[in-house]
Parts: C-alpha cells; structure tokens; sequence
C-alpha cells in the first residue's frame, strides 16, 4: 500500500502531501513520515519538530522563513481543526518569483504541505483550536529569520475569513517593495 502520494503545485518543489489513512472500528492508522520516501521530494535530515495551538478562527500565523545559511525545508501538518496553509516563493530568479500557493489542511483530509527552502509560509485557521505539527531541516536561527506581512497588497494573498487575530510581531513585518530581489538558495 502507497502511504503517500504527492501532488506537485504550481510552484516548482512546493508539495501536498496526501497522507494515506487506514480506518477501522477501533480508529486510524496514518504514517506521518518517512526519510526514505520524503527524500524524493528533496527531504533532508529533520532537526527540529515544532507543535503549535492557535485557539481562534481567522487568526493568521506567518508569512514566516529563514534566510541562508539557515533556509529550511518544512513539512507542515494540521492535527486538529483546519488551516488555510500559504507558502509564497522568495526564490530570487524563480519564475514564479512572489506567487503564492494555499492548501487546506486538517485531520480529516490527511494532507501536509512540503514547503523548499526559499519560500515564506503562513497559515489561517478556519475553526478554531488548531493544531499544527512542524518539521524542520534546519534549527530556529533568530539572525536568519525574517517575514513578510500577511496583508501585503502586493502579495495579495487571498485570506478566506476576515482577520481575527494577527501577533504584533507580524503585523510589523515590512511591506515589500522594489527593491526587494528575493533571497538566493
């Protein structure tokens, strides 16, 4: 039995993850990871997993990422409630240079997005009590972390619910301009 299968999306390494889930009566049975088969999509070793609960509906984690020598690959699941996962490409030279993708993510659907280094990611909640397991091929570097704001009009991201609630730290993260060439991974 294949326990996962990949769905390519329009910005070239970024993946949904569908997760092949094994039901009967006592519950489920769903392989969360394996090095072996995630090393198809360019997987390296995982240094960190992070678990996060963000309690209110429309609330907005993000656009978070890591510049180099600290860019991260991640894997991002929803383990409770759903998510409207965002990944946005900062590959300086990418030809899909500051496009954005998003994913619904959440228990039921089994899906986790594989996120390349080079990209900032985000995430609404769409119910409330969400749960989100990280993990990480780098470990968290305050001097290599940086952010996009999530309400950037030159992104546009398209947020399903109106904002509830948004961290200080986010809000105040810059607004993109011309000058800004991406990073290089």
């Amino acid at each position: 039995m294949e326990r996962f299968r990949f769905r390519p999306t329009p910005l070239t390494g970024l993946t949904v993850i569908e997760r092949t889930c094994i039901e009967d009566s006592r519950g489920f049975l769903s392989r969360f990871f394996c090095q072996e088969t995630m090393s198809r999509l360019g997987m390296k070793p995982i240094q960190q997993i992070n678990h996060t609960l963000t309690r209110k509906a429309g609330a907005i984690r993000g656009m978070h990422f890591q510049h180099p020598p600290a860019a991260e690959i991640k894997i991002v699941s929803c383990l409770q409630g759903r998510i409207l996962d965002v990944a946005v490409d900062l590959r300086a030279g990418s030809p899909t240079f500051l496009q954005w993708f998003s994913a619904e993510l959440s228990r039921e659907n089994q899906y986790s997005l594989f996120i390349p280094e080079g990209f900032a990611h985000g995430f609404q909640t769409l119910t409330k009590n969400c749960e989100l397991l990280y993990l990480h091929t780098v470990n968290y570097s305050p001097t290599h972390e940086a952010g996009l704001n999530p309400l950037d009009p030159l992104l546009a991201i398209t947020w399903p619910l109106d904002v509830s609630e948004i961290s200080a730290r986010d809000q105040a993260h810059p607004m993109l301009d011309s000058n800004f060439k991406g990073i290089e991974v």
